[in-house]
């Protein structure tokens, strides 16, 4: 079977979305890139039960397989397609459905500088992407404009997508998404954040370019 680590490390993500509470049930999904296109979580498959042969192989002319023959990839499919098509930068993509995130995508806000670490995602702000019907080519449109510059997006009363060079860079990022808009929604309940200025934005991105963390460049090929 080819690439079965990697469709292991798919199946432990997607694990752990659950694990560590960003996402619940099979409302989300992860892709990697290989060579052939890219490997995707199954359509409506509970995680626990996904193993490697469930794990399917999309290519970019339109095909898929999976090893045992019997599953379809993610009914998300189509954005992963064209994230990794517009961002060859990108190795893996995570989209979760956690409480936090949605909540703010349900108010359609782009999440504001209230925070340091938004600068993490590549800008002063993570934007929500304009409501589409999930499973669409118009939600794949609106979500690659939303990733323009930016390692992450909110989906409008829908939920988040997180990038990485990886799976484990794609789900760190999700989890700091997630944890940005738990705190964001509080700020919002107390009277709102005080938002962090140009300036001082300007200031935490040059750090942040410089290669702190996960916010280092993409490197595609560890992926691979």
């Amino acid at each position: 079977m080819k690439f079965i680590e990697l469709r292991r490390d798919l199946i432990h993500t997607v694990l752990e979305m659950n694990r560590m509470g960003i996402n619940q049930g099979t409302s989300g999904n992860a892709a990697v890139r290989v060579e052939d296109g890219f490997l995707i979580t199954p359509s409506g498959m509970a995680y626990e039960d996904i193993t490697p042969a469930d794990i399917v192989l999309k290519r970019m002319d339109g095909t898929y397989e999976s090893p045992n023959g019997l599953r379809k990839p993610s009914s998300e499919w189509r954005f992963h397609e064209d994230i990794f098509d517009d961002r060859p930068d990108v190795g893996a993509i995570v989209h979760t459905h956690g409480k936090a995130v949605m909540t703010i995508a349900c108010m359609q806000k782009d999440i504001p500088p209230f925070h340091y670490m938004i600068g993490l995602m590549g800008g002063d702000t993570i934007r929500c992407a304009p409501y589409q019907t999930f499973a669409t080519k118009e939600l794949s449109v609106v979500a690659v404009e939303a990733l323009k510059d930016r390692k992450a997006c909110l989906l409008a009363n829908h939920g988040q997508i997180a990038l990485g060079n990886s799976l484990k860079q794609a789900l760190s990022m999700a989890m700091e998404v997630e944890t940005l808009c738990d705190v964001y929604w509080r700020t919002l309940v107390a009277g709102g954040p005080t938002i962090l200025n140009k300036n001082q934005m300007d200031k935490a991105l040059q750090k942040f370019n410089k290669g702190y963390g996960s916010a280092k460049a993409f490197v595609t090929s560890e992926s691979k």
